[in-house]
């Protein structure tokens, strides 16, 4: 690192014919030192400028990434309360009419929960 005439040196030889000291220690050695050299050189302005660069474009990357994520979330989301509104028709046994819809039922006398004939007992009372 020191000596920078035999440093270069070195450089250019293993940049001349790479396949023939591509693997020597040299050749790695003089890579390490320039790079160490260079970035002892570095502007501290120019350092600091590019680092608060390179948080910026970190934070703008975080937040589209959290954005998209939170995409994603909402659309794999299923809100029941948001669900249209569908209603239910109990299925008819084959050859049977649909039931009727237009009205309350009712059982019995004409009376809605009457008590006629055909209504069955309620659960734990008995029959007159």
């Amino acid at each position: 690192m020191q000596d920078r005439v035999t440093l270069d040196g070195i450089m250019m030889k293993c940049n001349q014919s790479p396949a023939k000291f591509q693997g020597t220690s040299d050749c790695e050695n003089a890579r390490i030192a320039i790079e160490r050299l260079a970035s002892q050189n570095a502007d501290p302005s120019v350092e600091k400028k590019r680092q608060e660069e390179f948080e910026r474009a970190r934070e703008r990357l975080r937040l589209t990434e959290e954005r998209q994520r939170q995409e994603q979330e909402a659309k794999a989301k299923v809100d029941a309360y948001s669900l249209p509104v569908v209603p239910v028709t109990p299925a008819a046994a084959p050859g049977a009419a649909p039931p009727a819809a237009d009205g309350p039922h009712t059982s019995g006398g004409g009376q809605p929960g009457g008590s006629g004939a055909d209504s069955p007992a309620l659960a734990g009372t008995t029959a007159p």
